[in-house]
């Protein structure tokens, strides 16, 4: 017959809850992800009037590389539920190899990103070329910020995991961490087919 030992209650197990995280960390994602909807909205509708434009230099992005940094961010966020499985699983040392790797995946999304736009910067492409080079800059180096304050809440939880701040009964903190992560993936999600693909 069961014991209580194996099947503990939620008093014992105060991080076992949805959502998963600090409920502030969700009112924050909310308002975020909020601010995205505008901007993509504003992008939709100012395309609807300038199609052709948005059409002609839309072919000018380097859809490869953002194909590639869709891919870095799934396998990013793959990483990132492995280290929330392995602390429930009260191995801090897994965890930490986990958030590293999906680290090193934030780490090379900015490189590519950065290089992207390193080449529109150097041919002279600014905010006021026009109207669609203004959303695009916007919109994907607001994002581009979103992933570097992300990387920067990652950073600080491997580094309390590595110090054995974290346990299978207390781990709120990297499951807080790991939805905002989540959340800058799916921003991402949403505008890589919106502004490289769709016409």
């Amino acid at each position: 017959m069961p014991t209580i030992e194996n099947n503990p209650t939620a008093a014992d197990r105060p991080n076992d809850r949805y959502p998963p995280g600090d409920l502030a960390i969700w009112i924050f994602i909310l308002a975020e992800l909020a601010v995205f909807a505008i901007a993509f909205v504003g992008y939709a509708f100012a395309r609807t009037y300038n199609v052709e434009l948005f059409d002609e230099y839309q072919q000018h992005l380097d859809r490869r590389s953002a194909l590639i940094n869709t891919l870095v961010l799934i396998t990013s966020s793959y990483f990132v539920v492995r280290a929330v499985h392995a602390i429930r699983e009260d191995d801090s040392r897994r965890c930490v190899q986990w958030l590293s790797a999906a680290l090193l995946m934030g780490a090379l999304f900015l490189f590519i990103k950065g290089a992207e736009f390193a080449h529109h910067f150097s041919l002279g492409i600014n905010l006021s070329t026009n109207t669609f080079y203004m959303f695009y800059l916007s919109l994907t180096i607001f994002h581009f910020m979103h992933v570097i304050m992300a990387m920067v809440i990652l950073a600080a939880i491997l580094l309390k995991a590595r110090r054995g701040g974290y346990s299978a009964r207390n781990h709120r903190g990297v499951e807080t961490g790991a939805s905002y992560w989540h959340m800058v993936d799916l921003v991402w999600l949403i505008l890589f087919p919106l502004v490289y693909v769709m016409h």
